[in-house]
């Protein structure tokens, strides 16, 4: 089964083909873009390549597996509404999967995993031989040392974490961004049983950057101050 996997979630715009077969999990093209400022531009364009580079036409896919975040407003909504018109536009289903999860599956022991929030701050859970040990929040990396300061954690991954380890006190490690495979691993499961298509909710945890103005009040006519 051919599976199509996006991550735009951090600042690498993330497409790959993996292939479910019987014998287990295998990456057949990837592309890992590091820009945050262009996932809207760069993503069809990786799109296109890894599907040229695996010998693979869209509607050979059997499903979608998309990063939801957490993430930045911007960059993590064209992954999602780029897996959504793909699900839709080929009859496949789409699934979400955590994207801490993918980077936190990549690890054993107890790690932080931490990705860059932008305005100082880091989403970030912990994780214990790579399952959630927290659920993912967004925070100053001082408020994290302190909140991990329990959790016996001395290591950790992602961005934030490399951005950040003096802050939070660790030893930061590779993955800096989350593995494609990691992606297709999470959500084999759903792909291979033929589950029902999933809504996929952005995992924001704050309110986007760019919001409306507050509605003004309307002026008052003279005399009615």
């Amino acid at each position: 089964m051919l599976v199509l996997v996006l991550d735009t979630a951090t600042p690498a715009i993330t497409a790959a083909v993996a292939d479910l077969g019987d014998g287990g999990i295998e990456l057949r093209a990837q592309r890992v873009t590091v820009d945050g400022r262009a996932h809207g531009e760069l993503l069809a364009p990786s799109i296109d390549a890894v599907l040229t580079e695996a010998g693979v036409k869209p509607f050979d896919l059997s499903a979608i597996v998309v990063g939801v975040g957490p993430g930045p407003f911007t960059g993590l909504r064209a992954g999602l509404v780029t897996a959504a018109t793909m699900s839709s536009a080929l009859g496949i289903p789409a699934y979400g999967v955590c994207t801490l999860d993918a980077l936190g599956a990549a690890t054993v022991g107890t790690v932080l995993v931490a990705t860059d929030a932008r305005r100082r701050e880091i989403y970030w859970a912990v994780y214990r031989d790579g399952l959630p040990g927290t659920p993912p929040k967004v925070a100053k990396p001082a408020e994290v040392a302190i909140a991990i300061a329990s959790e016996g954690v001395l290591r950790a991954v992602g961005e934030g974490a490399e951005k950040y380890a003096e802050l939070l006190g660790v030893s930061a490690e590779a993955p800096s961004f989350p593995p494609p495979i990691e992606f297709a691993r999470l959500a084999a499961d759903r792909v291979r049983a033929k589950a029902p298509s999933e809504p996929l909710t952005p995992l924001y945890l704050r309110r986007p950057d760019a919001v409306e103005p507050a509605t003004r009040k309307p002026a008052l006519a003279a005399g009615e101050r």
